[in-house]
């Protein structure tokens, strides 16, 4: 039934997509004459702002896990977020893919299960934070009216969110005293002893006490989420003097791209393809941009970002293919002592 719904998705973006395209072939027309001859000093500025951006996400990344006492080279940590993101954005049910990937090579980092899978989960939360930083300011430089209730709603179970973490990773005890009934009786269904389960999750929770964020690297990391979005947001600006054209309003591209950004976030289409497109067309032109110079900047924008950027990314992937793939860690001794009761298990199991 979910393919169903996957092959009719993508069959109604290829007919908005036909129908966009009869009705605005005259624009399109004019814009492929401006992507022609694009100026190749504003066109490397536009790709290096991309790089840039992407830089600011492996960073922030990077503070996630030196926070949590897991350092690993620069290089390594651009590499993996360039890999991860076009896995993301290119295949189907890309964001699996991309945090499994994330997940195997902060191991390799030397970052313990709780550790990996707390900065995937943070990385996500800092990324989808800064988004709305940023288009909440781009609506107040706009002079649009704010929600401020909201706003303080948001705030605040932000806030109530990670203390609540905090004090789970200061006192894991909370969470065993939570998690022993329900674990008891899924035991039961499955014949097994009341605790069976209990060591892995107690070895889990007492892996998170190092995943601590301190006060400077949650600074850091949120300041290098914002950044990741405001550069992405001035490829995009950057793209109209590119074409030749007179910019939009640093207000109306970051409106348009916040916006656009949203919508590709619930779109079942890899990469947002037409979602994302069609949104930062309407949001530039309802911003006062030609239509012709809109479409032709929204192209060139994602010429940069689904070529360039996705070509580097897949370069990335096939550099950490082929690297070895062992953690550079030894092994804690909760993990030997899961390998030794494995092991035990299959010498009863092997047994008449």
């Amino acid at each position: 039934m979910s393919h169903k719904l996957r092959y009719a998705g993508i069959a109604a973006v290829i007919a908005l997509l036909a129908v966009e395209l009869a009705l605005g072939w005259s624009s399109l027309a004019g814009a492929l004459h401006q992507l022609r001859t694009p100026h190749l000093g504003w066109l490397a500025l536009a790709m290096l702002a991309e790089v840039a951006s992407m830089s600011a996400y492996a960073r922030m990344q990077r503070r996630i896990l030196r926070s949590a006492g897991v350092r690993a080279p620069y290089a390594d940590n651009v590499r993996l977020a360039y890999a991860a993101h076009s896995l993301n954005e290119t295949l189907p049910g890309g964001p699996a893919f991309s945090a499994k990937l994330n997940y195997q090579q902060m191991r390799r980092f030397g970052a313990s299960p709780a550790v990996a899978s707390w900065s995937i989960a943070l990385s996500g939360i800092l990324s989808g934070a800064a988004l709305a930083v940023v288009t909440v300011g781009s609506a107040l430089a706009a002079g649009g009216a704010t929600h401020w209730g909201d706003l303080a709603g948001l705030l605040v179970a932000a806030v109530l969110l990670t203390l609540g973490v905090r004090r789970v990773a200061q006192r894991p005890a909370i969470v065993e005293t939570l998690t022993r009934a329900p674990l008891a009786w899924f035991n039961r269904l499955r014949h097994r002893p009341a605790h069976h389960g209990h060591d892995r999750i107690h070895g889990f929770l007492e892996q998170l006490r190092a995943a601590r964020l301190s006060p400077g690297h949650g600074v850091a990391a949120a300041t290098y989420a914002v950044l990741n979005w405001l550069l992405d947001a001035v490829c995009l600006w950057l793209c109209f003097r590119a074409i030749g054209e007179p910019p939009a309003g640093v207000t109306a591209v970051l409106l348009a791209f916040c916006a656009a950004m949203a919508a590709g976030t619930i779109t079942i289409v890899p990469g947002g393809l037409g979602i994302i497109d069609s949104a930062l067309v309407l949001g530039l032109i309802a911003g006062g941009a030609a239509a012709p110079a809109a479409l032709a900047t929204v192209v060139l924008y994602r010429v940069i970002t689904l070529g360039f950027i996705l070509g580097l990314g897949w370069l990335s992937w096939l550099r950490i293919r082929r690297r070895p793939q062992a953690p550079t860690t030894q092994p804690t001794d909760q993990d030997q002592a899961d390998d030794v009761r494995d092991e035990h298990r299959q010498l009863v199991s092997a047994q008449p």
